[in-house]
């Protein structure tokens, strides 16, 4: 499978993320936006992967480049690739879907208990709803909507999830859960850490790729965030937790898992 990953920062890499496209023998490329902003054409990857970032989706003025990487993933989107944003990626896909982004009430870093938003009663949802709703590059176009994109919602969910777990997270912005999307999960300081779209674009607000290397190096350049805040956790409560990264790995692996399925059926 060949994976295409849009990376904002040179420290923050790729985690378990990493780790579980070299276990699956997967092929990886990169594209740095701010660095060298020339993407591939959509035939050239089967998943993409949108990383986080210290600057926020609104800021193109300051970040030139984020326009051009928007423009980008409205193409990959219309050309009905399954995608994957966290964080930053979480939120500049929701903003390409339409939905806007914004300072979230609290500051969220550390581990943090995330919940999952029970299912919309009834027999159908539809995922596959074409919206009106677009950026600076015109309005998104969907894949026609059919039978397939009319099922059961919870056979287009991530089933790896439970119905609780502790997740890692280092943000102040948040998104809003775009028009044709479901919401997939929710935390006390944060009412939207998830969504899925037409039935493979997931954006979240947490960091599943978070492992015990990508937080020291997160502590190490933006540890002065950690100033205190209801939801702010201190630099001991965020290193060394093996317990939660077990977790999150195992996580990660089962997202990524589904994300292939998905693709390779």
């Amino acid at each position: 499978m060949r994976i295409h990953c849009l990376q904002h920062l040179e420290f923050e890499t790729f985690g378990t993320i990493r780790k579980w496209i070299e276990n699956r023998a997967h092929k990886l490329t990169i594209t740095l936006p701010s660095e060298a902003p020339a993407f591939p054409d959509p035939d050239d990857f089967d998943l993409l992967i949108i990383m986080g970032g210290l600057m926020s989706v609104y800021e193109e003025e300051a970040h030139p480049w984020i326009k051009l990487e928007k423009e980008f993933v409205k193409k990959v989107i219309e050309a009905d690739k399954p995608v994957l944003g966290s964080c930053f990626g979480g939120q500049l896909l929701a903003e390409v879907l339409g939905a806007r982004v914004s300072k979230n009430r609290f500051e969220e870093i550390g581990w943090h208990r995330v919940e999952k938003v029970s299912l919309p009663a009834g027999p159908e949802v539809s995922l596959g709803a074409n919206s009106e709703a677009c950026v600076e590059t015109g309005p998104l176009k969907g894949p026609e909507e059919d039978n397939d994109h009319s099922k059961n919602i919870s056979e287009n969910l991530p089933e790896c999830f439970p119905e609780e777990f502790t997740a890692f997270m280092w943000h102040e912005d948040t998104f809003e859960i775009p028009a044709g999307a479901v919401k997939l999960f929710e935390s006390e300081a944060c009412p939207n850490q998830g969504y899925i779209y037409n039935g493979k674009v997931v954006g979240l607000q947490f960091h599943p790729e978070a492992d015990g290397a990508w937080i020291g190096e997160l502590v190490k350049n933006c540890g002065h965030e950690l100033a205190g805040g209801k939801y702010v956790r201190t630099e001991a409560e965020i290193l060394g937790q093996e317990t939660y990264l077990r977790e999150a790995e195992e996580l990660t692996f089962g997202l990524l898992d589904w994300f292939e399925k998905i693709i390779t059926n």
